[in-house]
């Protein structure tokens, strides 16, 4: 019997470019505490971790836990919002509808998701892609401790009989990539998501892939075994 090859895939920054509706939606959220917003790239470098998590990384040192809890409110209230505005985008990277065929089509080859957004905001990209039946797991925020916290690789692991040596966590960030490396799997990063290159090398990913064709050429090498030629 062939071993289950699990990829699992982190969602915001690595297969949907959402930053834009993040940074309004947590700029937002703060004008509505009376708040300064940090700039982007403090907002766009905790994206991947849970909400309130990522919240109190960003709060003036000493803010008390209810302010915290409001901002985070805020920031859902906020969010919905902007999804259901007409000029709400959210695209995927590039390649990346392709290279989720690709390997959903390999025999013996599971895809899964693990992601600091909440059940309720992955299947609003799931309907909206048509990816239904893509994942055979899914590990959202809602259930799980924040990354890089293992608990969710262990869950999608449990949940399709994947080994440990067969499977790989895909992401954007160093919290996805440390994540992989606590649980024990192999760690690729995306180079195109919210971490730079060096960060993610730093955190000890297997390998950092600038666009999908790269991506596919290392799964082949480090999860598949397959080289090509």
């Amino acid at each position: 019997m062939t071993a289950v090859k699990l990829v699992i895939f982190d969602c915001d920054g690595t297969l949907v470019d959402s930053q834009h509706v993040i940074v309004a939606a947590m700029q937002g959220a703060f004008a509505s505490e009376g708040l300064i917003a940090p700039p982007r790239d403090r907002i766009v470098g905790v994206v991947g971790l849970s909400l309130d998590i990522a919240v109190a990384r960003l709060v003036p040192e000493g803010t008390d836990f209810e302010r915290v809890d409001r901002l985070a409110e805020a920031y859902k209230a906020a969010f919905g919002e902007l999804r259901r505005r007409p000029d709400h985008v959210e695209p995927l990277f590039a390649g990346v509808r392709e290279t989720l065929a690709k390997l959903a089509s390999r025999d013996g080859v599971l895809l899964g998701l693990a992601t600091g957004k909440s059940r309720r905001g992955v299947d609003a990209v799931l309907e909206r892609e048509g990816w239904g039946d893509l994942f055979a797991t899914i590990q959202t925020a809602d259930t799980h401790p924040s990354k890089p916290h293992p608990s969710m690789i262990y869950a999608a692991m449990d949940e399709t009989a994947a080994e440990t040596p067969d499977t790989v966590m895909i992401g954007d960030t160093t919290f996805d990539i440390e994540m992989a490396r606590e649980a024990g799997t192999s760690a690729i990063g995306v180079s195109w998501g919210y971490h730079p290159e060096d960060a993610l090398r730093a955190a000890g990913a297997h390998h950092v892939s600038a666009d999908c064709a790269e991506l596919e050429q290392a799964l082949d090498r480090i999860v598949f075994h397959r080289e090509r030629a």
